[in-house]
């Protein structure tokens, strides 16, 4: 649903902003598109006439989601997901901005692409959605990309997707081009040669079920090289999906060492395990895999100190073609856009977190990395805000999900809260009824 830009007035809410590291009752006043004041007492004060008055009743209101990694069908798999379906299903799920990857067909490798996405998704979509560019032509790992020329052209970063740039040579020229226009590089860190033909995580478990295995050194290494490479060359660098306590050692040395890196977790690696796989349930099979349980745990803590910065939703749909079939030869990839913030929020209920610094690695983190102007409830700031209920109870049904492809984890999962109300740019884009 589309609405008016009518002024907006949130009030009686349990306002969280980890921008200004507030979290506590207050109003919200959305005017022109922009937040025009975040605060305790705005509707006693009198608000513009015409103004839209809803009363919170307590619930949540925070800055809109920022996705970092969601792959979105369009050029060219539109079959798995559009603009349009991908930011229907954003919406419901309290996403107002999209990253979209760049493994498409044609790959985001040229300007050209990088605006046919952009007009694309204006032209189509209800969320802010941003592109991703190829880190190398062809994502080949060969010949780096025009990286001065498509940040020009609107891409807010560089990667090439599932894929990991195995030549260091080519890694390390990147880095270096990258910092001289200070764009960032986000790397997939799985060496491809150590995946080999594994398809879950290596250890008891895997083996029980007669599957081949991923050890977690095809990350560490991987991500180890990448450190190294980041501290030769001074460029800006974003692990795209960590899963393991080793890679959380390498990333919190490098930090330590005043290296500018970052690095993002998966909704599905912080709640889930590669125990939930049990019967060899495809819509589990996941790159990177689902590590152990303390992986998971490890995971959360690394989020909750802010060691990793940013829970993305690694949304990869697949149609039932390439989904039901047996594990070892099903498809990778799971839709998280609608669910993120629902499994994200069993992080509060569990104790593992608290609100504010879910909301800063969800929204907060995202726009600061991506240099995006979101991620705020400050005044002036763009009119991309959410309302949460934090504790109503529900059951996911595939068949309400947005999203073209249904290959959800969370099939039948209980949840305890969802969203209520996105606005995007002043509008009201999503309302639970």
């Amino acid at each position: 649903m589309l609405t008016d830009r009518r002024p907006i007035l949130l009030a009686n809410a349990r306002v969280i902003d980890p921008s200004r590291d507030f979290d506590g009752p207050g109003d919200v006043l959305i005017a022109d598109g922009v937040i025009r004041d975040a605060k305790r007492g705005i509707g006693a004060a009198g608000v513009p006439e015409g103004t839209d008055v809803v009363n919170c009743a307590g619930k949540i209101v925070a800055p809109g989601l920022i996705d970092m990694r969601a792959f979105v069908g369009e050029p060219g798999a539109s079959h798995r997901e559009t603009f349009a379906s991908a930011s229907q299903a954003a919406a419901a799920g309290g996403i107002t901005t999209i990253i979209c990857q760049p493994d498409t067909s044609p790959v985001i490798d040229n300007s050209a692409t990088v605006d046919f996405v952009l007009r694309r998704a204006r032209d189509t979509a209800i969320v802010n959605i941003h592109p991703m560019a190829a880190l190398t032509k062809g994502l080949q790992g060969q010949e780096m990309t025009e990286i001065g020329l498509l940040k020009a052209a609107g891409a807010v970063a560089f990667t090439d997707g599932d894929k990991s740039v195995t030549n260091a040579q080519v890694m390390r020229r990147a880095l270096t081009y990258a910092r001289d226009f200070d764009a960032l590089i986000v790397h997939h860190t799985e060496d491809p040669d150590l995946v080999g033909e594994g398809v879950m995580n290596e250890g008891e478990f895997g083996t029980r079920l007669g599957l081949m295995g991923i050890p977690t050194a095809a990350e560490s290494i991987m991500l180890e090289r990448d450190m190294r490479l980041a501290a030769l060359t001074g460029g800006r660098y974003h692990a795209a999906s960590l899963t393991s306590i080793e890679s959380l050692d390498i990333l919190k040395r490098a930090r330590d060492s005043g290296l500018d890196v970052s690095a993002s977790v998966s909704i599905n690696h912080v709640t889930l395990n590669e125990n939930d796989i049990g019967p060899y349930r495809t819509f589990l099979k996941l790159s990177p895999p689902l590590r152990t349980e303390d992986d998971r745990k490890a995971l959360v803590a690394a989020l909750a100190s802010g060691l990793i910065d940013v829970v993305m939703s690694d949304h990869n749909p697949q149609d039932v073609e390439v989904k039901r079939l047996p594990f070892a030869e099903a498809a990778s990839g799971a839709v998280g856009l609608q669910t993120i913030l629902p499994a994200a929020l069993r992080l509060i209920h569990n104790g593992e977190m608290d609100f504010k610094t879910l909301i800063r690695a969800m929204s907060t983190r995202p726009a600061e990395i991506l240099g995006l102007p979101g991620g705020t409830l400050r005044a002036g700031a763009p009119a991309d805000v959410i309302v949460i209920d934090a504790d109503t109870p529900w059951v996911l049904d595939r068949d309400d999900l947005k999203s073209l492809c249904k290959n959800t984890p969370f099939d039948d999962a209980r949840f305890s809260g969802r969203v209520m109300r996105t606005i995007v740019g002043g509008r009201t884009v999503y309302e639970h009824v």
